[in-house]
């Protein structure tokens, strides 16, 4: 259920992960990055590029034996919640829902953000060209416009890209893959778009 605050905007409500019979304090070994694994929770972490941006963090840090059990996968944290909301990947359980167009979230940073596509905020605004965006990951990816960073390289021609995006389209192009299938047809692509412009073409 979804309420609004005094200002008009819509609110964010959502359920408990209270469990009385499970442990809810965080032990004291925990490691001090623990409560920021995997939560679903970072408004930060949740832009459509979020694996982009925690990509060198998830590849090169050891697994750490938590204290809660996913059901479904290895993954594990001493922080229930943590699990509770990581769960919901595997069983699609969206309990965060708008109140304004009704259309349901996994985690409530997610209907955050999704909020903002109503009221028209933008908090996040690039310092050099004033340009401002609803999420805070997009802005990161976006001032590599500006610096010209360019952190993805090809392994085979090493041609560098700003966005990992861009580096898996690219290296399509070595091994021939083609991952979007007309499902009229049955014509291959190597790009979305391409699979979109092709069903407008032909199909529609």
């Amino acid at each position: 259920m979804a309420f609004t605050d005094m200002s008009g905007v819509p609110a964010i409500a959502g359920p408990s992960n209270y469990h009385p019979d499970k442990q809810q304090s965080t032990p004291s070994h925990v490691p001090a990055d623990a409560a920021f694994r995997d939560d679903g929770d970072s408004e930060s972490d949740s832009s459509s590029p979020r694996g982009e941006l925690v990509e060198s963090q998830t590849t090169t840090r050891p697994r750490y034996e938590g204290m809660y059990h996913c059901e479904f996968c290895p993954y594990s944290s001493d922080i229930l919640s943590h699990v509770t909301r990581h769960e919901r990947r595997h069983t699609g359980e969206k309990p965060f829902r708008c109140s304004v167009c009704e259309r349901a979230f996994a985690f409530s940073c997610d209907l955050r953000v999704h909020v903002r596509t109503h009221t028209g905020e933008k908090p996040f605004c690039c310092e050099v060209c004033q340009k401002a965006f609803v999420r805070h990951g997009v802005l990161v990816l976006h001032k590599r416009v500006h610096t010209g960073e360019k952190p993805y390289q090809c392994g085979t021609c090493e041609k560098e890209f700003s966005h990992k995006s861009n580096l898996l389209c690219h290296e399509r192009t070595h091994s021939g893959e083609r991952p979007y299938k007309c499902e009229v047809c049955g014509k291959m692509f190597k790009q979305g778009h391409h699979l979109s412009r092709h069903r407008k073409k032909m199909h529609e």
